[in-house]
Parts: structure tokens; sequence; C-alpha cells
């Protein structure tokens, strides 16, 4: 009995090793706490519509997807000891973090330990530029943002003096570094430049001044509470532009809505993805997202982390799970999702090329509303009457 019994046993170990190899693994590393937790929540959700997707039609190469998710707890240092566990798991590929100032310094990490990172959400510019070659971003840069909102006040017209407020981090002083240039090349005058530091909850001094400067248009670029915060003393103060705009992020997540209220209205708020976008599969996509959320409307984070994923199956579909040929496949990646078009162009850095036009949307009773560009406009911009 003994033989069969060690047949028995070698069988059942075999077995097992070929169930834990029956899944490829990515990982993942957000914000599923601390002050980002409401875009991780965003970015998981993503995930997971992406990995049922997937799974459902059969996996990778006849394998499961399995997703590590790691939180950074909005912390750099977090975030470096999440991608290091994932990177002793020996995942083929990373996808996070979600904040840039958190991104930057992983995405150094992983090129270290020559393991691809996909950025699916930060957008400092510096991620990508100068880059390196184990970095690849799905989303766009904070540059896109901004000349998308610009070239849309020009074809509005009619306005010529401009301020700008951001939030003092990555992201902000991208924002407001670009809005520096392209703002005097499109031929407005900047009133003001500001930045302010994270825990400021009065702004109305600030605001105040830009009342007395009397602006034809205001730019902010703030997370989730301030941007709340901003649109109600924005309405307390009577400053009064004939644009009010926001730069993405805090403004650009459903909260943002809820929060603001009726203060929320008329703002013009750019992003890359909306529920009302006219790529094939986003309507599905939504509302996948929005189960996915328990009910709650999902935001263009969701939709970018959903990409991310896709990306990385079709990489490793590709290449197979040694980091170094993911690397590779990942630079000659050519989807069209539901997201939109995703290929990297390696231009100082792996940005995807089709990522190069923002939307914009205005909140039009309580709802983002896309007005441009063309091409993706459901509705027309609305102004205040001079």
């Amino acid at each position: 009995m003994r033989p069969i019994q060690t047949l028995t046993a070698l069988a059942l170990l075999s077995f097992s090793l070929a169930s834990a190899q029956s899944t490829i693994k990515i990982g993942a590393v957000t914000s599923l706490s601390g002050r980002f937790a409401t875009f991780g929540a965003m970015q998981q959700a993503g995930f997971k519509v992406a990995i049922d997707e997937l799974n459902a039609k059969g996996g990778v190469n006849g394998q499961k997807l399995e997703l590590l998710l790691e939180d950074d707890a909005s912390d750099t240092n977090k975030a470096l000891n999440a991608a290091e566990k994932l990177v002793n798991q020996k995942v083929p590929v990373v996808i996070g973090a979600y904040s840039s100032g958190v991104t930057k310094p992983l995405s150094q990490y992983m090129a270290r330990v020559k393991v691809p990172l996909l950025v699916a959400t930060a957008i400092d510019e510096t991620i990508t530029k100068p880059g390196n070659p184990y970095t690849f971003r799905v989303n766009n840069q904070s540059s896109v943002y901004t000349r998308s909102l610009i070239n849309e006040l020009k074809k509005i017209g009619g306005m010529k003096t401009a301020v700008v407020l951001t939030s003092n981090d990555a992201f902000g002083k991208s924002v407001l570094t670009d809005a520096g240039k392209l703002l005097p090349a499109a031929g407005f005058t900047v009133l003001s430049k500001d930045t302010y530091d994270k825990g400021l909850t009065d702004f109305r001094p600030l605001l105040n001044r830009y009342k007395g400067q009397n602006p034809d248009v205001v730019i902010f670029a703030s997370y989730e509470e301030d941007a709340v915060a901003l649109a109600k003393q924005v309405k307390e103060t009577g400053l009064a532009p004939r644009v009010i705009a926001g730069i993405a992020t805090g403004f650009a997540l459903p909260d943002f809505l809820k929060g603001a209220g009726s203060t929320a209205e008329n703002f013009l708020v750019t992003m890359v993805w909306n529920a009302d976008v006219k790529y094939p599969g986003a309507g599905s996509l939504y509302t996948r997202l929005k189960t996915a959320l328990g009910g709650e409307e999902p935001s263009q984070h969701a939709a970018q982390s959903y990409a991310a994923v896709l990306a990385a199956a079709d990489a490793i579909k590709r290449g197979g799970t040694d980091p170094e040929k993911v690397r590779a496949a990942l630079e000659g990646t050519k989807l069209n999702t539901a997201f939109g078009p995703v290929t990297f162009r390696d231009y100082a850095g792996y940005q995807n090329q089709n990522s190069v036009v923002g939307l914009i949307t205005q909140v039009q009773g309580g709802k983002f509303v896309t007005i441009g560009p063309a091409s993706a406009a459901t509705g027309k911009v609305v102004l205040p009457k001079k």
C-alpha cells in the first residue's frame, strides 16, 4: 500500500502546485486609507471590474488573473514598503499609485528593481519627463488638463484675465507651472498665482483678494475636501468671474457634486473620462463601475484604473510573466478600451499618446456634462450673463 500512498501524495502535491501556478498575479498599490482613500476606492473599483471582465473571458493565456492589492495609506514610505512586498512576491508588473507625490518615488524604486510600473491616475509631468524605461502612464499628464481648459476658454472668448490657486504639492505645483506658461501664451494676463498648504480650511482671505482683482477666470487645482470648501467659500465671498474651473482631481469626483451642492453649479471641470463619453463600451463600463462602488457614481479615476489592468494583462499575454519581457511588451501596446485608446509613446518617458486631449465638463443640474472638445461634447457651455 505504501507505493500507492506515495503516488497519491505525489499526485496531490502535483495538483497543489498546479493550482498555485494557475493564477497570474498582478500587483497594485493605492490609497485604501488616509487622505486619498476616496480616490483609492475608485481605483479599487476599476481594478475589480477589469479583473472580473478578463477572468470571465478565460483570463490570460488560459490562466486566471489575481490582483495583489496593497494599501499605501496615502504615505510615500508605506507605498515603497508595499511595492517591495509585491516585488518579493515576484509580480511581473505593478499598477499605482494614486497621488503624484507618492507615485514619483514609487516609479524610481520600480526602475531600480527593474519591474514595470503602470501609472493609472498620477498626473505630475515629471513622472514621465524625463521618466525611465520602467514607467508607463495610462492617464494623461497635468499639462493636458490645463492646455485643454485654456483652449476651451479661447473658444468661448471675451476673457483676458485669470487667477490661479493650487495645492502646494506635486500635483498642484505642476498645474501652477503649466498655467503660468500657457495662460500668457494664450493672451491672458495672470493677476495672481498662489499655492496653499495642506490643512488650510479658510480660503476667504485669498478669495476676497481675487474678488478685488475682478478676474475673468478663476482656476483651482485641489483635492477632495478643499474643492468643496472652495466652491462654498466662492459663493460666500461673492467672487463672480465669468468662468470658475477646477483642474481634475477633487473637482472631478462625484463627491464634489454632493458636497458642494448648488455652489458647484456651472464650474468647468477638466477630466479625461466621463459617463457620457462616446467610446464603445463606455456605457457598460459606467454601469459596472457603479455596481462595484455599491451604487456610488464612478469617477475618471476608476476608468483609468480599469484601463491600466487591461494594459497589464495585454502585455503579459504577449510577453509572459518575466518583468523584463512585460516591459518590452508594454512598448508595443495598442489597445482600444472603454476608457479610450492606450498606446505608449516614448518621448522622454512612456506616456499614453492617445491621452492628449482632456474633456471639458461643466456642472449642469448637479451633473458633469461634457462640453468639449466638439467631437465628444454632449452639451453646451452655460455662462453667467454680463
